[in-house]
């Protein structure tokens, strides 16, 4: 759901015009793509870490470790564990 301001309209449009704004005035469509693409985002995952709703870096590693195991491949020993 966009976010609205005060006055009940989305800050949406006035984001984008921002964002175009501030790119290079060479920037091709495609730029200008992947940076909405990846500003948006990094919104969503910093939305994602106030709201709580991230994996520790601990669990990442367990993670990877069990699936490593379960698929033959050993994992790799932490820079701290050499």
């Amino acid at each position: 759901m966009p976010r609205t301001k005060a006055n009940g309209k989305s800050g949406v449009k006035e984001q984008v015009i921002e964002l175009v704004k501030s790119l290079p005035d060479d920037c091709s469509v495609e730029d200008t793509q992947y940076h909405l693409y990846v500003r948006e985002k990094v919104l969503r995952g910093i939305r994602a870490v106030e709201m709580g709703d991230f994996v520790s870096q601990d669990e990442i590693e367990k993670r990877s470790t069990r699936w490593l195991r379960f698929s033959g491949r050993s994992p790799r020993k932490r820079i701290s564990e050499r």
